[in-house]
């Protein structure tokens, strides 16, 4: 698939999104190093994996190129998030807000993810795996190199919420919707069900091993 046509698809107003959810997610790699209490090196390492971690394996699997390398402005951003969490008081970034702050990430990068695979010609069912995956891998990298659990392995609903956002953009698009309403309804849909999760604790229910 040509790139230029591939962009031309997506339109000029989802891309935003895309941006969106890099910030968020740079914001969190950001501030998993700084409650840590690293270096600023550390945090704009951090802020680069998280941002583009979900994007580089995305394009990779599709065949598209890897959309930082050839954007210097993604870079930039990352690294302007990291600069921004060093010099802000420690106090503004509890853990709700790290929550918040992921579930806004993982809905716009699923949504705009989804909308990347279908613009390369991905059949609908990968281009959602694509989507989940665009959302969830940045903050698996994170936690692994933070010594946090995965969030893969917690039953909170999360990959749910990335996987619900991916198939209302491949769906709504298929059905004939503009490509950027329907990754609003999508990213606004995953980051609703995410902030559930959050609030009321929700999760999947839990394998049981027969006693």
């Amino acid at each position: 698939m040509d790139p230029i046509a591939a962009a031309e698809r997506l339109g000029p107003i989802l891309p935003w999104l895309d941006l969106f959810g890099i910030a968020v997610f740079a914001a969190t790699g950001a501030l998993a190093a700084a409650r840590r209490g690293q270096t600023l090196v550390t945090l704009t390492f951090f802020a680069l994996i998280t941002g583009v971690g979900g994007g580089t394996t995305r394009d990779l699997l599709i065949g598209a190129p890897v959309f930082w390398v050839h954007d210097p402005s993604v870079a930039g951003l990352c690294l302007g998030i990291a600069l921004a969490m060093w010099f802000t008081p420690h106090r503004w970034w509890t853990s709700n807000v790290f929550d918040w702050l992921d579930a806004a990430g993982l809905a716009a990068y699923a949504a705009f993810g989804a909308a990347k695979a279908l613009s390369y010609g991905i059949p609908p069912i990968p281009a959602v795996l694509m989507g989940t995956l665009t959302a969830c891998a940045g903050g698996i990298i994170r936690d692994l190199l933070a010594g946090e659990p995965s969030i893969l392995m917690r039953p909170e609903l999360y990959v749910t919420a990335g996987a619900l956002a991916a198939v209302l953009q491949v769906a709504l698009t298929l059905a004939g919707m503009p490509t950027f309403i329907a990754g609003l309804i999508a990213a606004t849909a995953g980051f609703s069900l995410r902030g559930a999760a959050i609030y009321w604790k929700l999760g999947l229910p839990a394998y049981r091993t027969p006693t």
